[in-house]
């Protein structure tokens, strides 16, 4: 028993009617097959015998109630504007973000490309919950080729986000002002990239709306979001990026404490592994009023240098990790460093916001420590 409405309210009811069936008047009957979700509207109706009525034998039955129904001989089949079909290839189907309900019965199922969307409603919580764990089993399914085909076009886009594929799934975004958008994240071994709706070519796959380098990513919560705009119980995860305009923020929240778990896993662990793959990142900056270039080393440590035009690289400085007591940014251009020496705090402007290199320096230091087994 499930009524369903594309994205506007029809006011079904389910009550008492027979499975999939509406005693308000319009009802749906939903179907897993082939890699699709269909959804077939239905009519119920107490009672039918006047339909019948001055019916010659054999002749095809009207179901329309209207008077000009009435009149018309045609097929009992239901019209194709009365049907719904949802690809379940990476589909999105959640139970949050609903009318408020104090049974908990409505799902949401959008297909991934945005352009059809349902909105779910079972006889009970039991019900809803079933279908829900239907549709993602179904689509989950289909998770190995939506990462093969999404393979193949990372390797003609010439991305710098890597052609390995780790992760794709979707995310619910909380705005400012309470209010939802849907991102399907697509995680490879250097970049997280967020688009509104599953990319069907190279051109889509190359215009994410937002790429975040993961090097550059910090994982800052991860659990009920206490203290938030949202529920108490609510699931989610929060990510800050460090770019060169500011730093770009995120509240994300999922479906379940495993799909949080594995988000969470998949961010730290992929965060640690664009470490290890970069080794290095270098950026100018300005030193005591001396243009140098600032190298970080996963290994190696921090080194400032200058080179002059038709001569060698000149070393001013070099620290390891390990000398580093504190690390601060006035979140604007300064990067101060603290390694304990005689020169005392080092202060180098970087010309953009700092944030980028101070979660590089994070990252580093957490893949690190991880390295040595430190980290679960």
């Amino acid at each position: 028993q499930l009524a369903a409405c594309p994205r506007h309210w029809c006011g079904v009811t389910v009550d008492r009617a027979p499975m999939g069936v509406s005693s308000g008047g319009r009802g749906e009957m939903m179907e897993e097959a082939r890699g699709v979700l269909a959804v077939w509207v239905v009519k119920y109706m107490k009672e039918i015998s006047p339909y019948f009525k001055n019916s010659a034998a054999g002749a095809t039955v009207s179901w329309d109630p209207s008077p000009s129904g009435q009149q018309k001989r045609s097929s009992p089949v239901l019209p194709p504007r009365e049907s719904r079909t949802v690809p379940l290839k990476m589909c999105y189907v959640s139970r949050k973000c609903l009318p408020a309900d104090p049974e908990h019965r409505y799902l949401e199922v959008c297909s991934a490309d945005g352009r059809v969307a349902l909105f779910l409603r079972a006889k009970d919580e039991a019900t809803a919950q079933s279908w829900l764990g239907a549709i993602q089993g179904a689509a989950g399914a289909l998770l190995p080729r939506v990462k093969e085909e999404l393979r193949a076009q990372l390797a003609g886009t010439g991305t710098a986000g890597g052609r390995d594929v780790r992760h794709v799934g979707w995310l619910t975004e909380q705005l400012p002002g309470a209010g939802t958008r849907n991102l399907l994240a697509v995680l490879t071994e250097k970049e997280l990239l967020l688009y509104g709706s599953l990319p069907q070519s190279r051109d889509a796959l190359g215009k994410p709306v937002h790429s975040y380098p993961l090097i550059a990513t910090r994982l800052v919560h991860s659990g009920p979001a206490k203290g938030s705009a949202l529920d108490e119980a609510e699931l989610a995860f929060a990510l800050r990026a460090g770019t060169r305009l500011g730093v770009q923020s995120h509240l994300f929240s999922l479906e379940s404490p495993r799909d949080l778990a594995l988000w969470t896993r998949l961010l730290v662990d992929g965060t640690h592994g664009a470490a290890e793959l970069a080794q290095e990142v270098s950026a100018a900056c300005s030193w005591k009023g001396q243009d140098c270039t600032l190298s970080i080393h996963i290994d190696k440590g921090f080194t400032i240098s200058t080179t002059e035009p038709g001569l060698s690289k000149t070393i001013l400085l070099q620290q390891p990790f390990e000398k580093l007591q504190m690390s601060s940014d006035d979140g604007t251009k300064m990067l101060y460093l603290d390694f304990g020496g005689p020169e005392g705090e080092i202060q180098l402007d970087l010309h953009s916001c700092p944030k980028t290199i101070v979660f590089i320096i994070h990252s580093f230091l957490s893949a690190k420590v991880t390295r040595l087994g430190l980290l679960a």
